[in-house]
């Protein structure tokens, strides 16, 4: 879209204001607001900001940062009445120099796009976003109560959380997101909605607006909704399968027809390097304390790093559907992390495995959970670092992901998040209060 053709409809749509967005490296979303009138100034010089203040994005000497908007970006909040009604531009972040910033997490993955499309390949994604909702108390404060109890795929009468899901739907269709379904998950409460694959630099802007949508809606009927991965004990989580091809001229890489499973050696590779590169990614894949409280076994979760075709307690699994459908699906990234980054180091892991050929074993075909250590590690199966501080220690070693996101960001994540492991490190739970000051 051009600068005119943007103010044009702007006008013709009476929007008042637009939100300039982007985000942090924890994947917090930044926005600050503008009047319309100021529309045309800010495409061409950008938006001031002090880059310190931003997590993750720069020091106090080199603060001075800018955001252009990117016009393709635009579109118009549904759910805002008319007098002040309000539009979003999701921004690209550049230097006082005029150069990209090198932390900016869109820049990430667009530069691995960007090779990506020199190889002759479109990285394709589709998300299956998970989410809770919770009641809220006489304060408006959120509470960890479901506000049904409903399961997997149940048919509800039409109580607030349906409401809120069809409400969502509706918004994302006005907004021009494809919505494939949406759906009651496994725990109370818990709910998923599925966009339609397209572009990953796409579906990672369209995620930002997802999640403002559904906390909005939530909050509109009286909810709130967390992406948390894991806000109650002894239920299913809530994750990010992420669903990945490669396309180009017509066709998708992923799929051959004159394999008995439809799967080209070409999309083995790419789960090689997935499964290769699994651990040292897992820190940004699964980016919270929190996160590691639902990758452990008896939850679907994946806990080991291998693949097989239906079974869904692998990590890397290939769904049903050929031809053009022909897709990897990864299971353990949650919702709770910075798309942008995620989806970098998934392409860049599978591009790995094509240019190097790695094989990714065997598919495994027996329940993971039910196997014991001993046949895992007789099948070379290992397993994903089993919290933040391990994942850190593992990231930390790889020039893999260094590469990938830059030593700015690879040392201010590693920073960040080695702070949040320490301060956790310090709590003492009323788990371990309950557990050990009676008898110790």
């Amino acid at each position: 879209m051009k600068k005119n053709e943007l103010i044009e409809e702007v006008k013709e749509k009476k929007v008042r204001f637009v939100e300039m967005q982007f985000m942090d490296l924890l994947g917090g979303v930044k926005s600050v607001s503008i009047p319309t009138s100021h529309l045309e100034r800010a495409i061409e010089e950008g938006v001031l900001f002090d880059g310190s203040s931003i997590m993750g994005y720069a020091t106090i000497d080199e603060s001075d940062l800018r955001a252009y908007p990117d016009l393709d970006t635009f579109l118009v909040f549904p759910w805002i009445e008319e007098k002040i009604k309000t539009g979003r531009l999701i921004c690209d972040i550049y230097t006082s120099d005029g150069e990209r910033f090198e932390g900016d997490p869109r820049f990430i993955l667009q530069s691995q796009m960007a090779k990506a499309e020199k190889k002759g390949y479109e990285f394709n994604v589709g998300p299956e976003y998970e989410f809770f909702l919770f009641k809220t108390d006489e304060n408006g404060r959120p509470t960890v109560k479901p506000d049904d109890n409903g399961g997997y795929f149940d048919l509800m009468p039409l109580d607030r959380a349906d409401k809120v899901r069809k409400e969502c739907n509706l918004y994302f269709d006005d907004m021009g997101f494809e919505v494939e379904a949406s759906h009651h998950e496994g725990a109370a409460g818990q709910h998923e909605i599925d966009l339609r694959f397209d572009d990953g630099l796409t579906i990672a802007d369209q995620i930002m607006t997802l999640k403002h949508t559904i906390k909005t809606v939530a909050k509109l009927n009286g909810l709130h909704a967390t992406f948390m991965p894991k806000p109650i004990a002894d239920v299913n989580g809530t994750g990010m399968h992420i669903h990945q091809s490669l396309l180009g001229e017509n066709k998708n890489y992923f799929y051959d027809e004159d394999d008995p499973e439809g799967l080209s050696d070409l999309a083995r590779y790419y789960i090689g390097g997935l499964l290769k590169h699994a651990r040292e990614m897992n820190a940004v894949q699964n980016s919270w304390v929190n996160s590691y409280k639902r990758l452990i076994p008896g939850y679907e979760a994946p806990v080991y790093v291998s693949w097989a075709y239906l079974n869904r307690s692998v990590l890397a699994r290939v769904p049903a559907g050929r031809g053009m459908g022909t897709r990897v699906e990864i299971r353990n990234p949650d919702p709770a992390g910075n798309p942008y980054l995620q989806f970098a180091l998934l392409l860049r892991a599978g591009l790995d495995g094509i240019e190097n050929e790695i094989e990714p074993g065997e598919p495994v075909k027996e329940d993971l959970f039910s196997m014991s250590k001993e046949e895992r590690k007789e099948r070379g199966i290992e397993s994903l670092p089993y919290n933040l501080g391990h994942a850190l220690l593992v990231m930390e070693e790889s020039d893999f992901v260094k590469d990938i996101l830059g030593e700015h960001t690879f040392q201010h994540y590693l920073h960040n998040k080695k702070e949040e492991w320490r301060e956790y490190r310090k709590q003492v739970t009323r788990w371990e209060i309950d557990k050990y000051l009676p008898h110790l």
